[in-house]
C-alpha cells in the first residue's frame, strides 16, 4: 500500500493525512475483496524498516490502526471476516496489542474471509526466524536434517496457516517487492499501478483481478 506520503505532499497535507486516506482505502478494498470472493487478503501495514521514520509518524500510524480495529471490528465479525496479524508484534505498542488480540479472538471463527495484515513484517526476518527454529529443532534432536523440505520450512512461517498469495498488487508505480512475503509470492502474479494507495478504488482493484485473470499461470513448468 504505497503513496500515502506523496498523496499527502501532493495536496500539502501533513503525512498523517494521506495515512489517514490511506485507511480509507483499506476499508473499501476489503469490502471489495469480499464481495469478489477473494479467500486472503493481505495488507503490508508496517515494516520492519518503517522503524526509520520519524517517531510522531509511527506514534500516528499506531494510532490510525487503533481507531481502524475499534471502528471496524464490528463490521468484521458482521461480514464472517477473520482478522489475522503476521510479523514480530512483539514490539508494537501495548495498546495496540491489546486491540490485536481482541479482535483475533472475536472473530477466530469467521470463514468468508481472512484479512491479513503485516505488522513489524520483514520477509528476511521471517526466514531468518524460520530457520532459527528448525535449527533448535535439530540441535534437540526432534527433527532430522534430512525432513527439511519447503513443505516443513514453510510450516515455520508466519503465514503457514495461510495459501501463498495468487496476486501481488503493488500501488504507486513502484516495481519492487520492499522485503514482502519473498518466500510466498515465488509464483504470484505480480500488477503494478501508478494510482497511490488513498487514490485506489474498488474499480482499480476489479481491474487488477481482470489483469489476472488473463495471464497463464506455468509455475515454471
Amino acid at each position: 500500500m504505497d503513496g500515502n506520503g506523496r498523496w499527502a505532499k501532493s495536496r500539502g497535507l501533513p503525512k498523517i493525512a494521506g495515512h489517514r486516506a490511506g485507511a480509507k482505502t483499506v476499508d473499501e478494498i476489503t469490502t471489495a475483496a469480499r464481495e469478489q470472493g477473494i479467500s486472503v487478503l493481505t495488507l503490508y501495514a508496517f515494516s520492519t524498516e518503517n522503524w526509520k521514520r520519524p517517531e510522531e509518524e509511527r506514534r500516528g500510524l499506531f494510532r490510525l490502526l487503533e481507531e481502524y480495529i475499534d471502528k471496524e471490528e464490528a463490521k468484521l465479525n458482521k461480514n464472517n471476516i477473520r482478522f489475522s496479524v503476521i510479523g514480530d508484534i512483539a514490539a508494537l505498542p501495548e495498546s495496540t496489542k491489546t486491540r490485536i488480540a481482541r479482535v483475533r479472538e472475536s472473530s477466530k471463527n469467521n470463514s468468508a474471509m481472512v484479512l491479513n495484515i503485516a505488522l513489524n513484517y520483514g520477509s528476511r526476518q521471517e526466514i531468518t526466524s524460520a530457520a532459527r527454529e528448525i535449527s533448535r529443532e535439530v540441535k534437540s534432536g526432534s527433527l532430522e536434517v534430512e525432513a527439511i523440505d519447503e513443505k516443513l520450512f514453510s510450516r515455520f512461517l508466519y503465514t503457514k496457516d495461510l495459501p501463498d498469495p495468487d496476486l501481488l498488487i503493488r500501488t504507486s508505480g513502484e516495481s519492487r517487492v520492499s522485503n514482502f512475503l519473498l518466500w510466498q509470492i515465488s509464483y504470484a502474479e505480480i500488477y503494478v499501478t501508478d494510482k497511490l494507495w488513498p487514490d485506489f478504488k474498488k474499480e482499480d482493484f476489479k481491474i487488477a483481478i481482470l489483469e489476472y485473470q488473463k495471464r497463464e499461470r506455468r509455475f515454471g513448468g
